[in-house]
């Protein structure tokens, strides 16, 4: 069924327009007089059809039509009239006989019906009722109309009224938040302190309203326009926040100059959100502008104060760190990035002790699981190869619900301090720890001496040979146990002379070759064709280099698990360095019997060792202004590289 079409209330003088519709030429042309003669407009049809279609083309106000037609009778067009305009008014024209019809097409929503011979005063009255009806229709549609535009105009105004009450609404909330936000702020926090300027405008960029504090500085300004309060207002190409979101329909940010009531310019820090209504269009812009002058005094303030205290960070004479529960290290000052490189979040005993795993007691681990600081001593290496002593103090940092998220660690360098301790308190304990060694010395050469005296008696010669190698064997060892205490135990500087290094290592080979052999150990040296002349005490570098070679030994002595040992003495000239290389593929050292290896009194040859030999031999290549760097793995051997400065001119 189709909508009805809207006809337009006619004027008084207007005619309404009735389709004829009859099969009889007279009746039609009878019809047509008459109803003109009544004021009306007519049209006429000769059969269904062309009333239907006609009722299409012109659509007339009423249709008159007769129910017995050839084709579509009237019964049948008033269906189809009824389905293309409810609306439609038809009266129905039927004959005496024609009752059941007449009351089938009141069924179908017929208007009325008049009867054959047409009686005029009926046709009038008829019209007249139907007339009135459309008429009264359309009186009916006209006050809706006018209805729902009254309907429209007040919604309007009271969505306008309602909008400038939440906005009003929205300050006052605003205001309540910020000053219950600053009430709540921790001390220091300056940001709640500032005053902020917030204002509300509509969708044309007026302003709607403002909050006191917008209003204390820059006056009433409700119903102005929006960009009038910024000093570039007018300016040539110049757009006002407010503006610039309504047009992007999204948040804008920038920095503006306000001017307060008094003239005063105040630099602002201006942020304007819009506000979308269900349509899609920007009914509201949010601006929230801070006073940003006190706030850049006290970010300078802040930034000085933040500067001051990294510089502190930086300077202090410690490692400092902050590390996750990883172990990872986040943050680190500048001297721990110049002795242990950048952290790029690698862990602590990464960078400390080149470890893939933490310290069995490490500190910061402790941190993490009780919350409280501890301390821990420990060797690490530097980027650059040296051992330090290290003191290293953890102290938990915590989030806002008091559970721990970092550990502070600060590392101090003791190494002068321990050395310096060592050097002053391990007379005493050396001689505690030596007296056991030497007295077994002593024993070993009376029975020597004994087995000499024995021999010489009976004339045994083979005891004499016997009693005397261990006389020397023990001799042997003495000299080296109290050189090395002597040369502990005193302060002397080097007596240093310039030798060739071919020839320094000549005599090193000549020295371990015997040894190596004796125990079934392969030796091999390589320094023929090496030029070069290094500075040394002669006595207190073969010393060293002795240990070394000893250490070797012991190495493969000790390393019972696979045959074919072996030692290999080399030289070389790297630039303006001497390189001498002892290498063996005995029992081999983990990591942290290297870190430790030249510390006094620590020895991994358990009740063979004394803990001095290594620790000498660092202090006599230190004082030659050489250095040692180790490098070994378990069951794989170890190599040591001494590396000495040559002689100017070699």
């Amino acid at each position: 069924m189709q909508t009805p079409p809207e006809h337009t209330t006619p004027p008084a003088h207007a005619k309404l327009t009735v389709l004829i519709v009859d099969d009889e030429p007279d009746i039609r042309e009878l019809l047509s007089m008459l109803i003109a003669d009544l004021g009306y407009a007519t049209i006429t049809a000769h059969d269904g059809l062309d009333g239907l279609e006609k009722f299409r083309s012109a659509s007339p106000h009423i249709v008159l039509t007769d129910i017995k037609m050839p084709g579509k009778d009237g019964i049948a067009l008033l269906k189809d009239i009824k389905g293309l305009n409810a609306e439609a008014e038809v009266i129905m024209i039927s004959g005496h006989g024609d009752m059941v019809l007449a009351i089938q097409s009141l069924k179908h929503d017929a208007a009325d019906f008049i009867t054959k011979p047409i009686d005029e005063e009926l046709l009038e009255i008829a019209l007249a009722k139907v007339s009135e009806r459309i008429l009264l229709r359309e009186q009916v549609r006209e006050h809706t109309r006018n209805l729902e535009r009254l309907v429209r105009e007040k919604s309007a105004a009271l969505v306008e009224m309602e909008r400038r009450l939440a906005a009003t609404q929205v300050m006052e909330s605003m205001g309540k938040a910020f000053t219950i936000l600053s009430g709540a702020a921790p001390e220091g926090n300056y940001f709640f302190e500032l005053p902020f300027f917030v204002a509300i405008h509509d969708g044309n960029c007026n302003v709607v309203t403002v909050n006191e504090v917008y209003q204390a500085r820059f006056g009433r300004r409700a119903g102005l326009r929006s960009c009038s309060v910024y000093e570039r207002c007018g300016s040539e190409n110049w757009v006002s926040p407010v503006r610039e979101a309504a047009e992007k329909q999204s948040s804008v940010h920038r920095d503006e100059i306000m001017i307060a009531e008094d003239g005063t310019r105040v630099p602002v820090l201006s942020h304007v959100s819009p506000v979308v209504g269900s349509g899609g269009g920007i009914e509201l812009l949010l601006e929230v502008a801070v006073d940003v002058s006190e706030m850049r005094r006290l970010q300078d303030e802040l930034s000085r104060t933040q500067r001051k205290f990294e510089h502190f960070f930086d300077t202090v004479p410690c490692s400092i760190t902050v590390q996750d529960r990883n172990l990872r290290i986040v943050e680190a000052n500048a001297t721990f990035r110049r002795d242990f490189g950048l952290p790029e979040g690698r862990t602590c005993h990464d960078l400390y002790k080149r470890s893939d795993t933490p310290c069995e007691t490490c500190p910061v681990l402790a941190t993490f699981g009780d919350g409280t600081a501890h301390q821990f001593e420990t060797v690490v290496t530097t980027t650059t190869g040296r051992r330090r002593n290290i003191l290293v103090w953890t102290a938990p940092l915590t989030g806002a619900g008091g559970e721990v998220e970092q550990v502070l660690e600060v590392a101090t360098d003791i190494t002068q301090i321990r050395e310096l301790q060592d050097h002053l308190s391990s007379l005493g304990m050396m001689l505690g720890s030596m007296s056991h060694g030497v007295k077994g010395m002593l024993m070993a050469i009376d029975g020597g001496a004994y087995r000499v005296d024995k021999g010489i008696e009976t004339g045994d010669l083979e005891r004499i040979a016997a009693g005397w190698k261990t006389v020397r064997h023990r001799l042997i060892h003495m000299r080296k146990t109290v050189m090395d205490i002597l040369y502990y135990s005193k302060s002397r500087e080097p007596e240093l002379a310039p030798h060739s290094l071919a020839a320094v290592v000549a005599h090193l080979a000549e020295t371990v070759a015997v040894k190596a052999g004796q125990s079934g150990i392969a030796f091999h040296s390589d320094y023929l064709g090496v030029n070069g002349h290094v500075s040394i005490d002669e006595i207190a570098f073969s010393s060293a280099m002795t240990n070394i070679l000893e250490n070797a030994l012991d190495a493969c002595r000790l390393d019972t698990g696979k045959k074919g040992h072996r030692i290999e003495l080399s030289a070389a000239v790297d630039g303006d360095r001497a390189i001498i290389t002892v290498r063996d593929n005995g029992m081999g050292m983990d990591r942290e019997t290297m870190d430790r290896m030249f510390t006094l009194f620590f020895s991994s040859k358990g009740a063979l060792g004394t803990g001095i030999g290594m620790f000498v031999t660092h202090q006599i290549i230190s004082g030659h202004g050489g250095t040692i760097e180790v490098d070994s793995a378990v069951g794989a051997g170890t190599t040591f590289r001494v590396s000495l400065p040559l002689v100017d001119g070699s």
